[in-house]
């Protein structure tokens, strides 16, 4: 088989992603995949006819975001920061019990949520702003300096 046809199958349409998210949320749309996209929470691939192709990273990331708006009512900034968090090595921020709040994002060690390792980098390296270094080593500015 070619790579060409190997990567096809590794890709999905957006229909097909509809079909595979449809059973766990019910009242997901293609219009709501195509808003989810342009918001910048998703970046399927595009073939040069413009049609999207979803790896299984961009399903992961998908579900990821469907379930934190369903399961815990986070505005989309907030998820696309826990994205972005991700995306720079680090996991998502954790929610203390019974709290609507969450705490900076950690290191990551393992990924909690299935399907993340898709997307996760593959670099062991760390990335974190100022701010969040400070929060993690529990440090002031001036110890920093």
């Amino acid at each position: 088989m070619s790579s060409t046809g190997a990567n096809a199958r590794s890709s999905l349409s957006i229909g097909e992603v509809l079909g595979q998210l449809r059973p766990e949320f019910p009242d997901i749309t293609i219009s709501k995949i195509r808003f989810l996209e342009a918001e910048g929470l998703i970046h399927p691939e595009r073939t040069p006819s413009g049609y999207r192709k979803f790896s299984s990273g961009d399903v992961a990331r998908l579900r990821f975001v469907l379930a934190e708006q369903r399961d815990h009512y986070l505005p989309l900034r907030v998820i696309k920061d826990h994205l972005d968090a991700i995306d720079r090595g680090l996991e998502p921020p954790e929610r203390g019990p019974g709290s609507t709040t969450r705490r900076g994002p950690r290191a990551v060690s393992s990924v909690p949520m299935p399907g993340a390792e898709a997307f996760v980098p593959e670099s062991s390296e760390v990335r974190m702003s100022r701010d969040e270094l400070l929060g993690e080593a529990g440090l002031e500015a001036e110890q920093l300096e």
